[in-house]
């Protein structure tokens, strides 16, 4: 993008290099056996991109959204299930707590974090609230100097692998009484329930916490008790955006494979890439791809420079998701097939991609968050 400062260029090869090398050539076996590229996640660490948004104080990088982006996009082109558990680290645990806890929370936890040590994740969902979040029932009573929690949470990235888990509970009967919990299990915060099975996104851990009467001390407590609705909302706005780069990177890859693919395909004596229906859909995809790269990195831009207004962040998390799975599908089609077996990574693609119409808001509670504040402007 013509604005990536000159760090940003250089994170982006770092980081494609990266994922060249030590994520393509496992992701295909990952997918098929469901387990975590542990191995590569380790190697993010002491890369140094673990911490892309956290302070550098406590060993983070310091950048922005556009960067975490970046980050996003050339690791999701090449394998989307090991950016979706880099995502819940690092946005989901880790930038929750640089930009939410207390110093000391801070010092315990995110350079452990930030190295690849610990494995962090993030407890929202609940079998019963999804995209009502704010109705979770996870509840956490105080008594004395420590609190107990009950409860559980559901379709949670890296439980299984997790050390640390950034949980948001409820402490009061009214709506708005949710607080947050920075909980440990080697201390027994947290248990795991049986793994999910996912049509895609099979290389990242799905699981269940379980919290059975954990004791935890007050001092796990992220703020004040009641305060925690304005962290939940900010943190779903950046993960938003950095969702979307991953959908981002499915798209250009699947534009990368339909253009060498037209052009060694031969039927009827001639490379498919001279037929025009495949040209047309060459050039949509390609188009595409092009207008939701702009239209991702100027509200990742807008968001860095704290000029981003409501619901910009639904906007791109709505459309770049819905077009990806156009385009994956365009490609499975161009393929044919090919691009409906296991031959070709376009099915893989699909999968992948089809979460991000779910997971951080579906396309549906995106549209309401737009229509919604379309409405508002409307009254004013």
């Amino acid at each position: 993008m013509w604005f990536f400062s000159e760090e940003e260029r250089q994170l982006q090869e770092v980081v494609r290099d990266f994922a060249k090398n030590e994520l393509l050539p496992r992701a295909e076996h990952h997918d098929e056996e469901e387990t975590f590229n542990l191995e590569a996640f380790k190697k993010m660490g002491e890369l140094g991109l673990l911490g892309i948004t956290a302070d550098p104080e406590y060993g983070g990088s310091g950048l922005g959204a556009t960067a975490a982006t970046i980050v996003m996009e050339e690791l999701g082109k090449v394998c989307a299930s090991s950016t979706l558990s880099y995502l819940a680290h690092a946005i989901l645990c880790i930038n929750n707590i640089d930009k939410n806890a207390s110093p000391e929370q801070k010092a315990k936890y995110l350079p452990k974090l930030i190295s690849g040590e610990w494995v962090g994740c993030m407890g929202m969902s609940e079998p019963d609230y999804g995209s009502d979040a704010i109705g979770i029932q996870t509840r956490a009573k105080k008594e004395g100097d420590h609190y107990l929690i009950n409860g559980s949470k559901m379709w949670i990235t890296n439980a299984q692998y997790a050390d640390i888990a950034y949980v948001y509970t409820r402490t009061g009967d009214e709506k708005k009484d949710l607080s947050t919990f920075i909980l440990e299990k080697e201390n027994g915060h947290f248990q795991f329930g049986k793994p999910i099975h996912k049509m895609g996104m099979r290389a990242s851990p799905t699981g269940e916490l379980i919290f059975d009467n954990a004791k935890v001390p007050a001092s796990q407590l992220v703020g004040e008790e009641g305060d925690s609705v304005s962290h939940m909302m900010k943190n779903l706005d950046i993960e938003r955006i950095t969702i979307s780069g991953i959908s981002l990177g499915i798209a250009r890859a699947c534009v990368e494979q339909s253009v060498r693919y037209a052009g060694e395909r031969k039927q009827f004596g001639k490379e498919i890439g001279s037929f025009q229906l495949i040209q047309k859909m060459l050039a949509e995809m390609s188009t595409e791809t092009e207008m939701m790269s702009h239209f991702l990195y100027s509200v990742c831009k807008e968001y860095d420079n704290g000029t981003q207004g409501p619901a910009v962040a639904a906007r791109v998390k709505l459309a770049l998701p819905k077009m990806t799975t156009k385009i994956a599908l365009d490609a499975i089609q161009l393929h044919g097939g090919y691009g409906y077996s296991r031959e070709f990574p376009l099915e893989r693609f699909m999968r992948d991609n089809k979460l991000n119409e779910i997971g951080a808001g579906t396309n549906e509670v995106m549209i309401l968050i737009i229509a919604k504040d379309l409405l508002r402007e409307s009254r004013r």
